[in-house]
């Protein structure tokens, strides 16, 4: 049952009780329809702060997230075979419905990441990458072309594919590593990257999203950029919301940007803390009783539009933040 009188939340209920009726979300008619519906409901910008729905809606708000979670997940799979049969997978990207998303996203960090990190990276990590790691593709296709990417996702069928997309192009194949193992388990290799995306949908709760986050901090090397996917307004019905003053223990946070446009995700972009040694570890690592950290204590954002970034409508939150004086 919603609770919201708001006209938006009411219909993003209605559509929820559709989606989560459906006998399967595989890529079909009806599955395409309601998620298309969904989107653009969600897409224009809202005002809504989510965190402050009733608990009914936010319930179904978890839910709806798990299934955009699974059916972005059987898309790309679907879209991954496809792309497979081909004997040059590259050349044939624009089949995939959302590709120019993924164009104009990826353009969008790689502009975001250049003005926060002047040198290109050697290493990059990818923690997420599935079945059709677009992304990867498209930065180290057309922006970072010199740089090594290591994909990481826990399941060894998506990898697999993954693999097949790119094993065939000269460049790609030796640029492009992938990792089958949970990224909570892989510890001192994190130091090796320069920089980190963390995909939307990895960490699918609060809880699970900020679990991550602490183990990111824990084990990436001091100075090392995170890159993070979140989602802003009425968006924040289909993928996590990270936010920067709260959820990011260890890391100093740049930027967040709000696309508003076609593009979904919010990108929010932070440096991991160079802390001192006496203060080398300081999450937890049972995730259970964490210390007291000394962290920036003030938060102010300062909403504006960039037209330098040639992306069409955006917020910009630049996160100025006063170190805390002891």
């Amino acid at each position: 049952m919603c609770c919201h009188g708001d006209a938006l939340v009411q219909r993003v209920c209605e559509l929820y009780e559709q989606i989560s009726s459906l006998e399967s979300l595989k890529p079909s008619k009806d599955v395409n329809m309601l998620f298309t519906q969904l989107v653009l409901t969600c897409m224009p910008p809202s005002p809504i702060d989510v965190s402050k729905l009733c608990q009914g809606v936010q319930e179904i708000r978890s839910k709806l997230i798990r299934l955009c979670g699974e059916a972005e997940g059987l898309l790309e799979n679907h879209f991954s075979t496809i792309l497979g049969s081909y004997e040059h997978p590259l050349d044939h990207l624009t089949i995939f419905p959302y590709y120019s998303n993924y164009l104009k996203l990826s353009k969008l960090e790689f502009t975001i990441l250049s003005q926060h990190f002047p040198h290109v990276p050697s290493k990059i990590a990818f923690v997420g990458s599935g079945p059709l790691p677009l992304t990867s593709i498209v930065l180290a296709s057309n922006h970072l072309t010199t740089t090594s990417f290591h994909n990481y996702d826990i399941d060894p069928s998506a990898n697999s594919k993954a693999l097949g997309l790119v094993s065939s192009d000269p460049d790609l194949s030796k640029r492009m590593v992938f990792h089958t193992t949970d990224i909570m388990d892989v510890t001192n290799a994190l130091k090796d990257y320069d920089v980190v995306f963390l995909a939307a949908l990895v960490g699918m709760d609060k809880m699970e999203k900020l679990k991550i986050i602490d183990h990111l901090a824990k084990y990436m090397a001091p100075g090392a950029t995170l890159m993070l996917r979140s989602a802003h307004g009425a968006r924040a019905f289909l993928y996590p919301v990270i936010d920067p003053c709260d959820d990011l223990r260890g890391f100093e946070v740049l930027s967040v940007f709000h696309p508003t446009d076609e593009v979904i995700n919010s990108v929010v972009i932070a440096r991991k803390y160079a802390w001192p040694a006496q203060h080398s570890s300081p999450i937890d690592p049972q995730g259970l009783n964490a210390a007291p950290i000394i962290l920036p204590n003030k938060c102010s954002g300062i909403e504006a539009f960039n037209p330098l970034l040639n992306h069409g409508n955006m917020m910009i939150e630049e996160l100025a933040f006063e170190e805390q004086l002891s």
